[in-house]
Order: structure tokens, then sequence, then C-alpha cells
């Protein structure tokens, strides 16, 4: 027995005399001593859990700290001037564009690569010396973000009837030059940058539209004429404007622009405060036409139902390179698109498809389809489970 288990078992036998005169043996102090340093180790490994889980508080507490230290350093520092990048002058020397105030050559920050700077880029100036020090993001209007439509469409070509024509049209313009631009290198021509689909409501052009947007992979952005009026002067121009910046930013992109005849219409004299800021707009949009190449992957396809209303100047070859008329469907169109919609609908034998699309003189694609869902609900309502030729 050592010196310290020896004076340990005197303070024991001290404070217990009768529990120890009842030990008289070496083994009974064996057991003991193991129990108590079994409860020490396990003391000791509880506080050392606690040790570790305190240190882990403090750390995540010193990062906090740090954080808000930095973020308070940041309000505390000065503002800057938000400028846009109009031109790099040079190695060290950019021209920048300041709303209101106008246009600056400044100096650049050691911190920022000159190489990295774009035309159109955001930066942020020092307010004291108009130093080029911060890159900024692009500024994305919400409302035109929420034009990008993040899921890819699930329509098809197969689901397009009686618009075989059409099809091959769009897909040179469209398709062709974003997945095989070489063809048009190596022709040693420009490729198109957008096409126009016109033709009576239900024709099957956002149908179009969105099939072509599937099959080519693309980002695909939807923008109807009416969302670009705005109350105030100048912010369907703005939206124009953002509406483009976010295209190039997700190329290879398709923006669909519907009821394009809102915006698009014939310029007059003397017309009245809002007829103006539509004219804006559209003078705006025809910017943007000529201000991307064609090799962007950006590809603009609009559609309306009043071609006799557009404007001379959105129509000409450069910025619609192609008009594709879709008119009503014939009777094998017809018959084709009662195909379509009838597939996976529970049909009694015997039904005559032709005989229904003869009987259908004059009808859209849309009155087609409207067709085939009210002989289901003419099913349902009589509780059958199948449809008719009387339906």
């Amino acid at each position: 027995v050592t010196v310290r288990e020896e004076l340990l078992l005197r303070a024991a036998l001290s404070a217990c005399p009768e529990e120890w005169a009842s030990m008289g043996n070496q083994d009974g102090f064996s057991s003991y001593y193991a129990s108590k340093i079994e409860e020490l180790e396990v003391t000791v490994r509880e506080r050392t859990q606690n040790l570790r889980r305190l240190e882990a508080q403090r750390n995540e507490l010193n990062g906090k700290v740090r954080l808000l230290r930095e973020e308070l350093s940041l309000l505390q520092e000065p503002g800057s001037y938000v400028g846009e990048v109009v031109k790099v002058m040079g190695r060290k020397k950019v021209l920048v564009k300041v709303h209101p105030e106008g246009k600056y050559v400044v100096d650049i920050d050691k911190t920022i690569d000159i190489t990295k700077l774009k035309t159109n880029d955001r930066v942020a100036l020092r307010n004291d010396s108009y130093v080029l020090h911060l890159v900024l993001p692009s500024k994305v209007d919400p409302l035109v973000s929420l034009m990008k439509v993040e899921k890819v469409p699930d329509s098809t070509y197969d689901m397009v009837g009686g618009c075989d024509k059409q099809i091959k049209e769009i897909k040179e313009v469209i398709e062709l030059p974003i997945k095989h631009p070489e063809l048009f290198e190596s022709l040693g021509i420009a490729q198109p940058k957008g096409v126009l689909m016109y033709g009576p409501p239900g024709t099957g052009k956002t149908l179009l539209a969105r099939a072509v947007a599937h099959h080519t992979d693309c980002t695909f952005i939807r923008v109807s004429g009416g969302e670009l009026v705005q109350k105030y002067i100048g912010e369907g121009s703005r939206m124009v404007r953002e509406l483009f910046v976010m295209a190039r930013e997700h190329a290879p992109s398709i923006i669909f622009m519907d009821e394009i005849d809102s915006i698009g219409g014939q310029r007059q004299d003397g017309e009245s405060g809002g007829d103006s800021e539509v004219q804006r707009t559209m003078l705006e949009l025809l910017n943007q036409l000529d201000g991307f190449e064609a090799t962007n992957q950006i590809k603009v396809v609009m559609a309306t139902n009043r071609l006799d209303i557009l404007d001379s100047a959105l129509l000409r070859p450069g910025r619609i390179d192609r008009k594709i008329e879709f008119p009503n469907p014939n009777e094998d169109a017809r018959l084709d698109i009662l195909t379509i919609h009838s597939r996976r609908m529970n049909l009694m034998r015997g039904i005559n498809m032709r005989k229904i699309a003869a009987s259908m003189h004059e009808a859209s694609g849309a009155e087609t389809k409207a067709v085939c869902t009210e002989a289901g609900m003419f099913a349902l309502r009589e509780r059958r489970g199948h449809v008719t030729q009387d339906d």
C-alpha cells in the first residue's frame, strides 16, 4: 500500500470507524478503492464532455461576435456610389456611368482584376476618391425573375397536332442554331434572332413554344406583353432591359413574349401619356433586339393574333427573321388533335374520329381539345366509365 493510499485509508477510517471496522481484510479495501476510482473516472468523463460542449459554444459565439464586428465596421464605413461600367480604358482606368450625375473615368483598386470587368457590370465607387473598389452582382427586378420558368416544360412535339409545317420552320430558326451553331458558321450566314408566330387564338402557338424549350433544354422565360405595360414612366423599359440581362446570364435561353401586340402596336402622332409609355417600352425592346448578337444563344419567340396592328419596325428582318402563320386546322389536322387528346381516354370501340373532325368546320385546336373534355364530362354526368360516339 502506497503512502497516499494509506493516508486515504486513515481518513476514511476516521470518518466511518464502524464501517471500516467491519472490513477486516485487504479484499474489502481493494473493492472499495476500485469502486471509488470507477466513480471518479465517470465524473471526469462527464466533466470532460461538458468542457468540450462549452468550448464548442464559446467558439460559435466568438464567430458570431466576429461577424457582428465586421458588419458593424461595414455599417460605419461611408457609403459608396453605385455605377455601371461603360468601357474599360487601358489597364487602370474605367469609364463608369453614375446615375444621375453622369459619366466618370475612375481608377481601379488594387484588389480588382480589370480583366474580369465587362460592360454593364454594376460596381461600387468610394464617395471620397471615386475609386472602383467593388464589383456588385447584377440587379434583377423580382417581378422579372418570376418570369423565368424553373422547371423545363413537359410539352413535346408529339403533343402538337396538325402543325407539322410550323414545327419544321421553328426547328430551323430556334432549335438548330442552339444545338448546331457550327452549321451556320460553315455556311457563313448569320443566325436568326427571333421568330413571330401569328394566327387565331387556340391554334397552338404557346404550346409549340413550350415544346421548343423542352427539346432544346434551354432556360424558358415567359412574359406576357401586358406585364410590361406599367403605370409609372420608365418602369416598362427597365423591365425589358432586366429581362434580357437575365436571359444573358442563363444562356442558352428562349424568351417567349405572348400577346406582343399589347406593346408592339403601330406608332401614331399625338398619343396620350399612357400610349407614349407603351411606345417607350417598344423602343427599348427594339433596342435590345438590336443590341445582342445572334451567337449569344438567346432566341426571342413572339406570339400574337393581331399581326395587322404590329409596328413595321418590329417586323423587319434582323429583329424578327421568320414569321410563321398558325391557321385554323383543316380536317386532317383536327383528326390528329382529336387522336392526341383522346389517347388516354377510355373510349368505346367503333368511334369514328374522322366523322367528328369533319363536322367541326373552322374549329381551332383549343376548341377541338375542348370537345374531348366535354365528351368526358357527358360520360361523368351519366355515371359511365367510358365515352361513346354520341358524347
